[in-house]
């Protein structure tokens, strides 16, 4: 294959980039679309947007995951890849025209849907070209600047577009059109590309059997993984109020940011670990799984202890005083960003790899199991923050589940794992944290933020630098990175 392979800290940045991206766009067109739309429109492409999300799925399997770690394993192999790649294409086709006929009939038949019929379509459309955007594929040929600058540049054009032509209330299908155009755009020119790297012949002989069985463990991954997420939001819903509902939101929000940044590494390290499995690169895979539960530790200790002390002064900046009940939601939520990062390295790009889904699948399903037994018990009584609780356990048995599964790859690499590190030093950090506070508590909160985040980083940073820590050492030398990481 004539494709440069970046090294691992190049894709963590492009990574990075991508999902700073992913929040920027939705900061500067939220004001505008909120005001414009108001809650009434904005609510319906959001709906619709949700109702093709859960078709999208279904049709897409367990492939977004598998098809990284299948064509990883063979990327230096252009006919090897040629052959893995359109098969599971054709098996997406199946399950994508599939979905696609389900969600026309659910279009005509169900009278919520049918009463908006062009809205839907036009939802509709991520469904069938969701398919031809082969993402996965990128992502096994470790293309992520390629991923990040296709994906921005159409996000871009969008906003654009979104500005021009969405003027007032009734403009709410032209404006489910704008997002659409961002990825449908992106997967049309992804399908075009694919010819650069593979062969589109017919072969002689498809051999599909071998890849259903990790697609439909890692589909039903992703729906338990779905639906437990989603049911704290339900059943809050159920059992308590709007209100509720809409102070737990708030704090997944905050959650899901931090989450998002913390993953970024670890989203980049399957292709390279299937690479690696498949390579028979044992040193090289304990090594680059040592790196990531470090980077897991050196971004979420930090960041989670952050927003819990500064829990309040975030929620009323980012959702108004009518959200200060949603503080202590927030602080507890946020306990979850840790052993979220972890069980994205130890489920995702570690067991995965090694044909392993099946463990990742069970530790899903006890935290789900988990999740739903709390909530029924903390919700009555504590609302919001009972349903962050129980968020906070099943994700935390999830991590046990799968650390007990993962003993024998876990157990060789943790002494190169400097989690006691990171605490001592967060914990050291947060004394001037504290202190800026109490002196800036009579100032805007905007500049009480700035103070507290920007004191509270350059004292993790100077800690960290006089500690001579190795991750902060390789960030701060591109020659050492670039060395140790290629």
């Amino acid at each position: 294959m004539n494709n440069q392979i970046h090294s691992v800290k190049y894709n963590f940045l492009m990574n990075f980039v991508l999902t700073a991206s992913n929040f920027i766009f939705p900061l500067v067109t939220f004001p505008y679309i909120s005001r414009v739309l108001g809650a009434a429109g904005n609510g319906k492409v959001n709906f619709a947007a949700s109702v093709a999300n859960y078709f999208m799925m279904v049709a897409s399997l367990g492939i977004p995951t598998y098809g990284v770690k299948a064509c990883a394993k063979v990327r230096d192999d252009k006919e090897e890849l040629s052959q893995v790649a359109q098969e599971i294409l054709i098996i997406n086709l199946v399950t994508t025209i599939l979905a696609t006929i389900t969600y026309g009939i659910c279009l005509f038949t169900i009278p919520k849907l049918k009463m908006d019929k062009t809205l839907y379509l036009i939802e509709g459309i991520n469904i069938i070209l969701n398919m031809f955007g082969a993402n996965w594929f990128y992502q096994a040929l470790e293309q992520y600047d390629y991923i990040t600058g296709r994906s921005i540049f159409f996000k871009f054009i969008s906003v654009i577009l979104m500005f021009i032509i969405v003027r007032g209330a009734n403009d709410y299908r032209l404006f489910a059109a704008t997002t659409v155009f961002a990825s449908a755009g992106s997967n049309v020119v992804n399908f075009v590309r694919l010819k650069k790297y593979i062969s589109f012949h017919r072969r002689k002989k498809y051999c599909f059997a071998r890849h259903m069985k990790p697609i439909l463990i890692l589909f039903a991954q992703s729906a338990a993984t779905m639906i437990y997420t989603n049911l704290d939001t339900v059943m809050l819903g159920v059992i308590k109020s709007d209100r509720d509902v809409g102070f737990y939101n708030a704090a997944v929000k905050v959650k899901y940011i931090l989450v998002s940044l913390v993953s970024s590494f670890g989203n980049v390290l399957l292709p390279r670990m299937s690479y690696y499995v498949k390579g028979n690169q044992k040193k090289n895979f304990e090594h680059l799984l040592a790196e990531a539960l470090n980077a897991v530790f050196f971004i979420a200790i930090p960041l989670s202890t952050y927003f819990l002390c500064e829990a309040k002064d975030c929620m009323l900046f980012l959702a108004g005083p009518e959200y200060k009940d949603a503080v202590i939601t927030m602080q507890l939520i946020n306990l979850a960003v840790l052993p979220i990062g972890l069980t994205t390295v130890i489920g995702i790009q570690t067991l995965t790899p090694l044909n392993r889904e099946h463990q990742v699948l069970f530790s899903v399903l006890v935290g789900a199991f988990a999740d739903f037994i709390l909530n029924l018990m903390m919700i009555p009584t504590w609302g919001a923050s009972g349903a962050a609780f129980a968020t906070v356990v099943a994700e935390y048995l999830v991590l046990l589940v799968q650390m007990i599964m993962g003993r024998d790859i876990i157990n060789s690499v943790w002494k190169n794992v400097h989690c006691l590190k990171y605490l001592g030093i967060t914990g050291m950090a947060m004394i001037p944290l504290i202190v800026t506070e109490k002196w800036t508590s009579h100032l805007n909160i905007v500049i009480r933020l700035l103070a507290t985040s920007g004191i509270f980083i350059v004292v993790v940073f100077f800690l960290l630098y006089a500690a001579k820590d190795e991750l902060l050492m390789k960030i701060l030398d591109n020659r050492i990175a670039g060395r140790l990481l290629k």
